[in-house]
C-alpha cells in the first residue's frame, strides 16, 4: 500500500536520480567524475555547539565529511583551502517549513455549510489529508533557497501545510548544483498535524478548536481500530497515518495555549508530539516545562507600538505592550527552564532577519551556544538525523558555513555555505573594506570620493568642490570601476576609473577621459574628522538600540489586572459579619466565620485563630460565592456547529484562563461557572464546570470530576435563524427523531462495551452512555413547552432524567411536569421577547417554577450580567414575591446543587469549601460592592487591591509608552497602534475572532 500512496513522488525521485546513472552517455560536456578531496586547514573549527578546535583541519570528498581534526593529512588529489583566521560551522537545518510546497488556496463556500465529505476511500473528514506526500507538490525553489542559504541553513525539513493532519514532509538539502536525487535527504522526514481545516474542501466539522482537538484525538483511535484489521473497506488516509506514525510527529500549535492543548493530547493519545510553539511559552513556563515536550519556536519578536499619538496609544492594551515588551525573553526562559527546542524561521517575513532577533535575544539571555544546538544538533537529533547533519564529525553531510569568526558576532561575516561540498559564496572573501572618504587626482585635477557600502551593495559620492557628480560604482574580485559626469550636466561626458585595491588606503589606476584618451588616477584615503564623528554617533546610537531594556514583572495572569504572586489560601477570621448561610440557621447576625486550609473551619459567636488574618465584618454582609450555571466567559470557542452532534468535544480544551471576564466575575461575587456549548446544535458538547482561580492554570480551575453537556431545543438546532438548510433536523420533530436515534445507538454501543468483544472506541457514543447511565448531566437550552415536554419523555423512554432546562422561559406553563420528572430550571430573571420564541416569557417564571417545587436558579448566559446576577437575583423578590433567602439560593446553593456540587460549595457551613464574598451592605441592593471574593480560601479580588491594581495598569502602560517613544527615536521600526478587539461570546456565536 505505501508504494500505491508514494508513488508519484517515488517516480519523481527516480526520474531525478536516473539522469545520473554511470552508464547513461553524456553529451554536454565530460564524462570523468570529480573524485578530489578538499582539505580546509588552519581554522578554528565548531565540529557541534561548545566544541572547540583552534587551528583544525577538515576534509570532505563526494559531499561528506571524511576526517576532522588537529592533524589532518592532505591526500595527494586534495584541493587546499587555507583558512587561516576564519570559522567554520555546521549549517543550520529549518526544522518548520513550507520551502517548495505551496499551500493551496482556499476553497469557497457555497450559500449554505458543506456537512459530507468530498473524497471516496479516504477518512471520512476532508481534514484529515494523512497521505499528503510533500514531495508530490515540491518544486525546488532557488531564490527562497538562497534567502536561506545566505541566513545560514543548509537543510530545510518542509511540508505541504494544509489540514489537522498533513501527512509527510520532505528533508531537503539547499544544493543549487545538485538535481532532485542528490538534495533529498529523506522521502519521509516527520509527520505534520495542525489545528487548522484543509483549504481544500470547505467540510464544516470542525468548526472550532474544541472541535479539531476531538477530531484528532478520534483519528487516532479510529487508526488503531484500522490497523487491527477490523475494518473491510480501505480508508488511505488512516492507513498513511499507521505507516507515518515511525516519524517523528510535529504539531503546529499558534499560541501558549495550544502548545497546552497539543501537550495534553499528545498524553491522550500517547503520541510524543514535537509542539511548533507561538514564541510567548514565557507567560506560563512552569506550565510548558510540565509538559516535558521538544519544541520548535519562532523568533519573531514584536515591533515596538507607535503611541506618538496619545489617542492612538488609548487603543494599545497592556497585554499588547507586555508581549512586546516580554517576547525576547522567551527563548531565555525556554533555556534556563532545562526545555529541548529547535528555533524556526517560519514566522519571520524573511530568513535574513535570523541574526537580528537572536541578537536580540542574546541581551535578555539567551546563551549563544544554546541558540547554535537550537540551529544545528537539536534539529538533527529531533529528526533522527544526527548522524547526517546538524554537525561537522565524519560521515555527516558536508553542511558548512565558513565566517571571518564567531557566528553570531554582529561585525562577523559569512562567507562561505557550503551543502552537500557545493560551494554558495555568500560575501566574496577576498573582497577588502574600503569604506571612507579619498582624495581622488585625475589628470590634473582633484576630487573628493566617498565610498559607503563596499563590502555589501557599494554606494560612491564624487564631488568636484561643493558640486555634486553624477555617479556610480562597481567591485568585485578586487577591482574597482568608478564612472561620474562632468561639472556641467547637460554634457554627456564620463570619466572612467579602473583599478585593482590596496588595502592599506592608497592606489592607483587606469582612468578613461571624456576625450577617449587614457591617463592614470591615483586614489589616497584621508581622515575625515566629519566622518568619524559621525560614525561615533551612528556607533553610539547602534550601542543604545541593543541595549536590553527593563523588562516588566510577569503576572497571573500576564496581562492587567493580573497578580504578582498567584493567590494562595489563607487563614481568614471575618468577625461580626451578617452571615448568609443557606443552611437551617438561615441569616446570622453579628456572627464570626473562620476560613483555614481553604475550607470553613468554623461558624459562630466570638471565635478566635491564633495567626489568622482578622476583618471586621461590622455592618457587613458574608455569603458563599455566586455559581453562574450558565456562562460562556473564558473561552476561545462556543459552538462546534460542524455537525448535529458534537459530544464528542469537550469545553475544556477551549477555556481561556486569561480572560479579563474572570476577573470581572469575582468583582461581581461570582466564584463558580458552568461554562457551556453553545445551542448551534441538539446534541452540543461537554461542558466545563470550573471555579474562577484568575491567574492559576486549567488544570487548577476546571473540575473534572464534573460531568455535563449541553443539549438545545428550538430555533437554533433546526436553523430557522442562520440560513443552513442542508443539515438534519429541520424542524422541531426532527430534533426529537434525532434524540431517540442517538440515544437508541448509544445504548447499541453499550452492548458492544460489555461484551467482551473488540469494538471501535466512539468518543461522541461513549459521552452518550455516560448520560444513559446517569454519569453525565444534560443542561439543555430550551424556551417552548412542547419542547420541554419532548426532551423529558425522550429522556424517560430511555430511563434517565433531563438535569437542568436552562433558559426555560415557558417553564412556568409546565412546572408540574418539570417537578415531576425532577428536572431543574435555570432561567433569566426579567428576558423575554427577544426573538419569536420567547414571546410568552414572563417574569413572573422564577417564582411560579419555585411554587411549584421546581429546583429554580437565575443564570447570565451573558459577559455582563454574569457580574451582577445579585441583582437578577433580587428581582424574583420583586416578581412573585419570593423570600429573600430563596432568592439568593438562586444564584448561590440552588445552581451547587444543579451542577452536583452542593457537598463542597454553595452555602456556608463548616467543611465546605471556603468559597465566600464579602459585600458591603445588603448582598442583593443595586449599592452592594463585593470588597472580597475568596476561593477555597484564597482571596482572588480584593477591591483595595484592585484600586491599587488599578494604578500599577497605569504606571506599566506609561512606563512602556516611554519605551516604546525611546525605540521610535532611536530609528527603530514600529507597527501602527492597533485596538485589540474582545469577543464575547454566547450561545448562538458561530464564528470566533483570530
Amino acid at each position: 500500500m505505501k508504494k500505491k500512496l508514494f508513488f508519484s513522488g517515488w517516480f519523481l525521485l527516480m526520474c531525478c536520480f536516473l539522469s545520473a546513472q554511470e552508464y547513461f552517455p553524456v553529451n554536454d560536456g565530460v564524462k570523468t567524475i570529480n573524485t578530489n578531496y578538499t582539505l580546509f586547514k588552519n581554522a578554528t573549527l565548531h565540529p557541534t555547539p561548545g566544541e572547540v578546535v583552534s587551528n583544525g583541519s577538515l576534509l570532505i570528498k563526494d559531499g561528506k565529511i571524511v576526517s576532522v581534526g588537529k592533524s589532518v593529512n592532505a591526500p595527494k588529489n586534495a584541493v587546499i583551502v587555507d583558512l587561516m583566521g576564519k570559522h567554520i560551522y555546521p549549517s543550520f537545518i529549518e526544522m518548520y517549513s513550507t520551502f517548495g510546497v505551496e499551500i493551496p488556496k482556499r476553497e469557497r463556500n457555497g450559500r449554505s455549510p458543506q456537512y459530507e465529505p468530498t473524497r471516496d476511500g479516504y477518512y471520512w473528514n476532508d481534514h484529515v489529508r494523512a497521505e499528503t506526500n510533500a514531495l508530490n507538490d515540491f518544486k525546488y525553489d532557488s531564490k527562497a533557497a538562497k534567502e536561506l542559504m545566505e541566513a545560514g541553513f543548509g537543510v530545510v525539513n518542509t511540508h505541504k501545510a494544509d489540514g489537522l493532519v498533513r501527512g509527510n514532509g520532505i528533508l531537503v538539502a539547499l544544493n543549487d548544483n545538485g538535481g532532485t536525487s542528490e538534495r533529498l535527504l529523506e522521502t519521509r522526514s516527520a509527520q505534520f498535524f495542525s489545528f487548522n481545516k484543509s483549504n481544500l474542501s470547505p467540510q464544516s466539522y470542525p468548526g472550532s478548536i474544541m472541535g479539531a482537538t476531538a477530531l484528532i484525538r478520534q483519528v487516532f483511535e479510529d487508526a488503531k481500530w484500522y490497523k487491527g484489521g477490523n475494518i473491510a473497506t480501505q480508508d488511505l488516509a488512516l492507513e498513511a497515518l499507521n505507516a507515518n506514525m515511525d516519524l517523528p510527529q510535529i504539531f503546529y500549535g499558534d499560541n501558549l495555549y495550544d502548545d497546552l492543548r497539543i501537550a495534553k493530547l499528545s498524553k491522550e493519545v500517547n503520541v510524543p508530539f514535537i509542539i511548533v510553539g507561538g514564541g510567548d511559552e514565557y507567560k506560563r513556563i512552569g506550565e510548558i516545562k510540565q509538559t516535558g515536550a521538544s519544541y520548535i519556536i519562532p523568533v519573531n519578536f514584536p515591533e515596538a507600538y507607535d503611541v506618538e499619538d496619545p489617542y492612538q496609544a488609548s487603543y494599545v492594551s497592556l497585554s499588547q505592550m507586555l508581549e512586546w515588551n516580554q517576547a525576547p525573553t522567551n527563548l531565555a526562559a525556554m533555556q534556563d527552564n532545562g526545555l529541548k527546542f529547535a528555533i524556526t524561521t517560519a514566522d519571520l517575513k524573511s530568513p535574513d532577519k535570523l541574526m537580528t532577533m537572536l541578537r536580540k535575544a542574546f541581551k535578555y539571555g539567551l546563551k549563544e551556544e544554546t541558540a547554535l544546538r537550537a540551529l544545528t544538533t537539536t534539529p538533527a537529533e529531533l529528526l533522527g538525523k544526527s548522524k547526517e547533519i546538524g554537525s561537522l564529525t565524519n560521515g555527516a553531510w558536508a553542511n558548512l558555513l565558513i565566517t571571518s569568526g564567531t557566528i553570531f558576532d554582529k561585525e562577523t561575516i559569512m562567507y562561505e555555505n557550503w551543502v552537500q561540498g557545493s560551494k554558495n559564496v555568500i560575501k566574496d572573501a577576498s573582497i577588502v573594506d574600503i569604506d571612507g572618504n579619498y582624495a581622488l587626482a585625475v589628470n590634473g585635477k582633484t576630487y573628493d570620493m566617498e565610498i559607503s557600502k563596499s563590502l555589501e551593495k557599494p554606494a560612491v559620492t564624487v564631488k568636484s568642490g561643493e558640486t555634486k557628480l553624477g555617479s556610480k560604482v562597481s567591485y568585485s574580485d578586487g577591482w574597482l570601476t568608478v564612472l561620474f559626469t562632468g561639472e556641467n550636466s547637460d554634457n554627456k561626458e564620463y570619466t572612467r576609473l579602473t583599478a585593482q585595491v590596496n588595502p592599506n588606503g592608497k592606489w592607483s589606476g587606469t582612468a578613461i577621459l571624456p576625450n577617449g584618451s587614457e591617463s592614470n588616477f591615483t586614489a589616497t584615503k584621508k581622515e575625515d574628522t566629519v566622518s568619524k564623528e559621525s560614525d561615533s554617533k551612528d556607533k553610539e546610537n547602534s550601542d543604545k538600540e541593543e541595549e536590553a531594556i527593563e523588562v516588566m514583572p510577569l503576572t497571573y495572569p500576564n496581562i492587567a489586572y493580573g497578580y504578582k504572586e498567584k493567590p494562595k489560601a489563607q487563614t481568614i477570621l471575618f468577625k461580626n459579619a451578617t452571615v448568609w448561610t443557606n443552611e437551617e440557621a438561615g441569616i446570622l447576625e453579628q456572627t464570626d466565620v473562620l476560613v483555614r486550609n481553604g475550607k470553613i473551619a468554623a461558624v459562630g459567636k466570638n471565635l478566635s485563630a491564633g495567626g489568622a488574618q482578622v476583618i471586621d465584618a461590622t455592618g457587613k454582609h458574608l455569603t458563599s460565592g455566586i455559581i453562574d450555571e450558565h456562562s460562556h466567559i473564558a473561552a476561545f470557542d462556543v459552538n462546534e456547529s460542524g455537525q448535529n452532534s458534537s459530544a464528542e468535544v469537550r469545553m475544556r480544551d477551549a477555556v481561556d484562563p486569561d480572560d479579563i471576564d474572570i476577573y470581572r466575575d469575582l468583582a461581581g461575587g461570582v466564584t463558580t461557572i458552568q461554562l457551556l456549548h453553545g445551542s448551534a446544535n441538539p446534541i452540543g458538547g461537554q461542558s466545563a464546570v470550573m471555579k474562577l482561580k484568575w491567574g492559576s492554570s486549567i488544570d487548577e480551575m476546571v473540575l473534572d470530576d464534573i460531568k455535563f453537556i449541553k443539549f438545545a431545543l428550538g430555533e437554533n438546532v433546526k436553523q430557522s435563524n442562520w440560513g443552513s438548510f442542508n443539515r438534519f433536523p429541520q424542524t422541531r420533530m426532527g430534533v426529537q427523531q434525532m434524540f431517540t436515534d442517538y440515544f437508541q445507538r448509544a445504548k447499541e454501543y453499550e452492548v458492544k462495551m460489555k461484551s467482551g468483544k473488540p469494538y471501535r472506541k466512539d468518543y461522541e457514543m461513549e459521552t452518550l452512555v455516560d448520560i444513559l447511565n446517569g454519569e453525565r448531566f444534560i443542561s439543555s437550552h430550551s424556551y417552548v413547552q412542547s419542547e420541554i415536554n419532548m426532551l423529558m419523555k425522550v429522556a424517560e423512554d430511555f430511563d434517565f432524567r433531563v438535569n437542568t432546562f436552562t433558559h426555560i422561559l415557558e417553564g412556568y406553563k409546565v412546572a408540574d411536569k418539570m417537578a415531576e420528572h425532577g428536572v431543574a430550571g435555570s432561567t433569566f430573571s426579567d428576558w423575554w421577547a427577544y426573538k419569536y420564541e420567547v414571546n410568552d416569557a414572563i417574569p413572573y417564571n422564577a417564582a411560579i417554577m419555585w411554587s411549584a417545587g421546581v429546583l429554580t436558579g437565575i443564570n447570565s448566559d451573558d459577559a455582563e450580567m454574569s457580574r451582577r446576577l445579585n441583582q437578577e437575583a433580587a428581582k424574583t423578590m420583586k416578581y412573585g414575591g419570593v423570600p429573600e433567602e430563596e432568592a439568593w439560593k438562586f444564584v448561590t446553593l440552588n445552581p451547587a446543587k444543579m451542577l452536583h456540587i452542593d457537598d463542597r460549595t454553595g452555602s456556608i457551613k463548616e467543611g465546605k469549601d471556603a468559597d465566600l464574598v464579602l459585600w458591603s451592605t445588603y448582598p442583593m441592593s443595586v449599592s452592594a460592592v463585593a470588597e472580597k471574593t475568596l476561593i477555597e480560601g484564597a482571596v482572588y479580588f480584593d477591591i483595595e487591591k484592585d484600586k491599587q491594581l488599578r494604578e500599577e495598569v497605569k504606571m506599566q502602560k506609561n512606563k512602556l509608552t516611554t519605551l516604546m517613544l525611546s525605540a521610535k527615536n532611536k530609528g527603530l521600526k514600529t507597527q501602527p497602534a492597533k485596538k485589540e478587539e474582545k469577543q464575547r461570546l454566547d450561545c448562538d456565536t458561530l464564528e470566533t475572532l483570530d
